[in-house]
């Protein structure tokens, strides 16, 4: 879907949402990509995100007589801290970093029957790098078979060594059944970088 003004061309694809109840509980970080050296900004996103994944089990109920409760919990903390790490460390590492951009990086919580993890990432991408992942999503979301498809990247990662492969993606999908949405946004005047936000929705 696309929809644009005269300041912003916008481009959504997948099950992306960015629509809330008010009453819902989020958590939000932001980060300067160009202030950390690389290797110790993976140690921090690994940090952010296993910090996002102990936030999540506040907002579990927890029942101290039932193995099955705990055995819940600590899958749901592993899920979400593989999926946070992931779209965090993504979303650094192909930030423009030619210009201060801020990295955004969250969680939601909507409880409806199941409580539904929201994990969203923005970054500022250059419009090559946003060309790519374009493209990997509509090679995804053409795909009738993601454990297919995943098995075709890692073949095709193996041959080109391409950093853009979507293993990660494909894993949250194969793995922990996330349904993943993007928001593309042009932004003029800001010498072709683009806003990418992904979001990956899990039930815990």
């Amino acid at each position: 879907m696309t929809s644009g003004s005269l300041q912003t061309v916008t481009q959504i694809f997948g099950e992306f949402i960015d629509q809330f109840p008010p009453d819902h509980d989020s958590l939000e970080l932001t980060f300067t990509p160009s202030s950390r050296p690389i290797k110790q900004r993976w140690r921090n996103n690994r940090l952010s995100a296993h910090f996002v994944a102990d936030y999540l089990s506040s907002f579990l109920p927890v029942d101290e007589q039932d193995a099955s409760s705990e055995k819940r919990i600590k899958q749901s903390k592993g899920a979400v801290s593989y999926v946070a790490n992931e779209l965090l460390e993504n979303a650094i590492k192909f930030t423009d970093d030619t210009f201060s951009y801020k990295v955004k990086f969250g969680i939601h919580f909507i409880e409806e029957i199941d409580v539904i993890a929201v994990i969203f990432a923005t970054n500022y991408a250059k419009s090559e790098t946003a060309n790519k992942l374009h493209e990997f999503i509509k090679e995804l979301l053409s795909s009738d078979d993601p454990n297919e498809l995943y098995l075709q990247q890692l073949e095709k990662n193996a041959e080109t060594d391409s950093e853009t492969s979507g293993l990660g993606l494909l894993t949250m999908i194969n793995d922990y059944s996330a349904k993943i949405g993007w928001r593309f946004e042009t932004i003029p005047d800001s010498l072709g970088t683009i806003l990418v936000t992904t979001v990956a929705q899990i039930i815990v």
